[in-house]
């Protein structure tokens, strides 16, 4: 790996921008979600420092204390939770964080809708950008929504106030080889495009890839990609959830 958060930033990027060019595509169609669970605000920090915007979370008390920590300095940052969502932590994400990308039930999206912030003396906040995670690889481990029930999920998340659906995301199974990393993703394709054609809906956003697939992602469409460990290193263990 690259040493220092600036030569990984730079070596990520380029992976993305050559799997794009070999796609046929704009390197700035891809984003990059830096996945910063279980690090420090400090290693955030470090990364912000080096031009990186985006922060992807999964335990929802590690990302608002780390939303905290940072806001001060770095009120621009745009945070991401990415991880299972409980219905008793929807608040905290519904209050703090811009994206949620693992809505795989309409209860849990009714909660968030309903305790998006009201507007405020600084304006009305943004919606909150949603996208629905799919369990495309029919793992019984997995989260996600069936693929068979995601077109109802979506009618009815499509409709929540303070909310902005805005396409899928998907964690599929491991694989090594190329074709196989390959065929969830495209998949995930087929799916998001089905389903902005069968509901009328604007589907943009592909969440899909992580470090060790982030090129078949590109390849296949992704437009955010969660990348981690070959940003930030080996993870340290957490002592709690």
């Amino acid at each position: 790996m690259a040493d220092g958060p600036a030569a990984r930033l730079r070596e990520v990027h380029l992976r993305i921008e050559g799997a794009a060019r070999a796609a046929g595509r704009d390197p700035a169609e891809v984003r990059l979600l830096a996945v910063s669970k279980t690090f420090g605000a400090e290693a955030v920090a470090a990364m912000a420092r080096c031009g990186q915007t985006e922060f992807g979370e999964n335990y929802v008390q590690e990302g608002v204390a780390k939303i905290g920590a940072l806001r001060a300095e770095w009120p621009a940052l745009c945070w991401h939770f990415i991880g299972p969502l409980q219905s008793n932590k929807t608040r905290d994400v519904a209050a703090g964080f811009d994206w949620v990308h693992s809505i795989d039930r309409v209860s849990v999206a009714r909660r968030l809708s309903a305790q998006r912030p009201p507007p405020g003396e600084h304006g009305v906040p943004a919606p909150l950008q949603v996208c629905l995670q799919v369990n495309v690889s029919g793992e019984a481990s997995k989260s996600g929504v069936v693929p068979e029930e995601l077109p109802g999920l979506a009618r009815e998340v499509a409709r929540l106030p303070g909310l902005r659906l805005r396409g899928l995301m998907c964690i599929p199974a491991p694989a090594t080889d190329a074709a196989a990393q390959r065929a969830p993703f495209a998949r995930l394709r087929e799916l998001r495009d089905d389903l902005a054609a069968r509901l009328g809906l604007s589907l943009d956003t592909l969440s899909m890839g992580m470090s060790a697939d982030l090129e078949a992602a590109v390849l296949e469409g992704a437009t955010i990609v969660r990348v981690g460990s070959a940003l930030f290193g080996e993870r340290p263990a957490r002592a709690q959830r």
